[in-house]
């Protein structure tokens, strides 16, 4: 293979800082380690070191975190399904990502951190895991692991893709890099035409790219929700208001509080269901409601509600789809700050109408369409975000008309699971005996 030039001399450029940055990754993980305690475990695989050997060939899939696992996860299991014969090494950054994937498919499949994106580590997780085929999910382009996936002849694709207008300014210093990696791949599966286009800027080549939807879409109600909901109504009558704000960040957190205050002011019992987005936030949040004189319990700790429960955290990964369908409305976090929100598609799949703020970057076309369909309100700050809450809070018949809008946008954009499995069809293992699986 013909050398470009130009590439070898970014990708130099590009590893050599990396090297020099290298240190700093020791005192990351400690910074980090203070807040998350599990940022101190398992460094080995930030640095691709492993003590146990390798098995046979695998298909590799990265997701970043929480989110993104879910989103793969319905790929995964129809994939597992239709090639049980397939082992699988999942990699992500987060513990909180790792710990999903632990609770989704436990010892079923393997699990270990993204190495940092050196050549040495790159090197080694590739050679370790001898991935067949690789899947990324969303916006992870880390130019040496994609290089060096072209160089071992791995095909790899670009699953469930996006990239806002913000991310796509945020490449421009290393676009002459980026595009060279993103022309390796075998196809980018965009969320859609926006995205795909945005890809094209970005360098990848107009045949690699197609919008397939968004895997999001095909989200599945939690397993025994109904029994879940029925258990939270032994100890939350019905008839109590119950509001849940979902997925805050440090920012918002003295927004939600605010607005329960006000809230309450209307609707003396009612009952605020907390989740904030990082688990090193659990005990600050149960913190500040108890600062405003709340009665606080928590999921860990008293399992339920109590009728004298004006907060409750929930201070668990995995059962947030359960505890929004136990509230009559969402308010989604990470948009009333520039965090670009979160998914709004899972309280809509359990049918509670979400209010949300205005900062969308992150899932522009989900909010689009939702938006369209009156399916979620968008509110400017967060007087409009109370106003809205309580609205809702008042007229169960506009909660069901979102719900039942919510519901239908849903059911009506599943397909994107069915679309990439046929594109990616071709580059699965081979079954037994060498044959190419229809």
């Amino acid at each position: 293979m013909r050398k470009d030039p130009i590439e070898w001399l970014l990708r130099g450029l590009y590893s050599a800082l990396l090297y020099v940055l290298l240190p700093i990754t020791v005192y990351h993980l400690v910074w980090r380690g203070f807040r998350v305690r599990e940022y101190f475990n398992r460094w080995n695989e930030r640095y691709a070191s492993y003590a146990y050997a390798s098995g046979r060939p695998r298909v590799w899939l990265h997701a970043v975190s929480v989110g993104e696992v879910n989103a793969a996860a319905p790929l995964v299991n129809a994939l597992r399904a239709q090639r049980p014969d397939i082992r699988w090494v999942i990699t992500t950054i987060t513990p909180t990502g790792s710990e999903r994937v632990r609770a989704l498919w436990g010892e079923a499949v393997d699990h270990v951190y993204l190495p940092y994106d050196v050549p040495g580590s790159v090197g080694r997780f590739l050679g370790h895991f001898r991935p067949s085929l690789a899947l990324i999910l969303e916006t992870e382009l880390w130019p040496n692991m994609l290089f060096g996936c072209r160089d071992r002849g791995i095909p790899v694709y670009i699953l469930n893709a996006r990239l806002s207008a913000r991310s796509l300014r945020g490449y421009r210093l290393l676009r002459p890099l980026i595009g060279r990696a993103l022309r390796t791949v075998s196809g980018v599966a965009a969320q859609s035409l926006d995205d795909a286009e945005r890809f094209i800027t970005l360098g990848a080549r107009r045949e690699q790219v197609v919008a397939l939807g968004n895997l999001k879409f095909d989200i599945a109600a939690p397993e025994h929700l109904a029994a879940f909901v029925a258990e939270f109504r032994m100890q939350v009558p019905s008839a109590r208001p119950v509001w849940i704000a979902a997925s805050t960040h440090e920012g918002e957190e003295a927004a939600v509080a605010d607005i329960h205050a006000r809230l309450l002011q209307r609707f003396p019992d009612l009952l605020l269901l907390w989740a904030p987005r990082h688990p090193e936030r659990f005990p600050r949040v149960e913190t500040l409601a108890r600062e405003r004189g709340w009665t606080v319990a928590t999921r860990k700790a008293q399992g339920w509600p109590q009728a004298t429960t004006q907060v409750f955290v929930i201070d668990t990964l995995g059962e947030l789809m359960a505890f929004y369908a136990c509230a009559q409305v969402a308010f989604v976090g990470g948009s009333l700050q520039p965090i670009g929100g979160h998914n709004l598609l899972e309280p809509a799949a359990v049918g509670t109408p979400a209010v949300t703020g205005p900062h969308l970057h992150n899932f522009a076309e989900i909010s689009r369409r939702m938006r369209e369909a009156d399916a979620v309100v968008l509110c400017d700050d967060v007087d409009g975000v109370c106003r809205e809450l309580e609205r809702l809070l008042q007229h169960p018949d506009q909660r069901q008309a979102m719900a039942a809008a919510g519901l239908a946008l849903v059911a009506n954009g599943k397909g994107a699971v069915a679309r990439t499995l046929v594109q990616i069809a071709a580059h699965l293992p081979p079954l037994a005996g060498g044959t190419t699986p229809s």
